[in-house]
């Protein structure tokens, strides 16, 4: 009886510290949330590579825009008023790599397929978005939030990054 008491106990344990760590990893993004999505040119490498200088470029920024806002409302009304910013961040940043390739930014409703993220399936929809398109927008996409910021990572340490271009290291080697 002893045994069978111990035994149910570790079991009970067992099932609740693996309840703990799936909920800790399982991450929900709430109704009221603002997402980020950067869609590549096409899959690529180069264009791959594009997205993510893009995307490293624009979280960084945002991420020092956004880092005080408290509600929903706020991160709209901040968002809106650095669409000219994230135009030049986005112009820029393609220059600056020497990539020739128009994009486009929208922020509203935006499309989302279905998502895995996380142990977690998000279905697909429309979704409150800030959306730039490289190119064509037929390739692989970061996406992340950008309210709450439950993805945004410490991009500090990205500060000091030097960019260049793919093209121009192919041609170099």
């Amino acid at each position: 009886m002893k045994k069978t008491i111990i035994l149910i106990i570790i079991i009970l344990l067992t099932y609740y510290l693996i309840s703990i760590f799936i909920n800790k990893n399982n991450i929900k993004i709430p109704n009221e949330s603002i997402r980020i999505r950067v869609l590549a040119n096409s899959n690529n490498t180069s264009d791959q590579q594009i997205k993510q200088i893009v995307s490293k470029n624009l979280m960084y920024y945002l991420n020092n825009e956004l880092k005080d806002v408290n509600n929903i409302n706020d991160a709209r009304s901040k968002l809106s008023k650095l669409l000219s910013n994230i135009d030049i961040i986005v112009g820029k940043t393609l220059e600056k790599n020497k990539i020739n390739q128009n994009y486009k930014i929208n922020y509203g409703y935006n499309y989302f397929p279905e998502k895995e993220f996380k142990n977690t399936k998000y279905k697909e929809g429309y979704y409150e978005s800030l959306l730039i398109t490289l190119g064509a927008g037929l390739g692989d996409n970061f996406w992340c939030l950008l309210f709450p910021p439950l993805c945004l990572l410490d991009y500090d340490e990205y500060e000091n990054i030097e960019y260049t271009s793919f093209i121009n290291e192919i041609i170099n080697i």
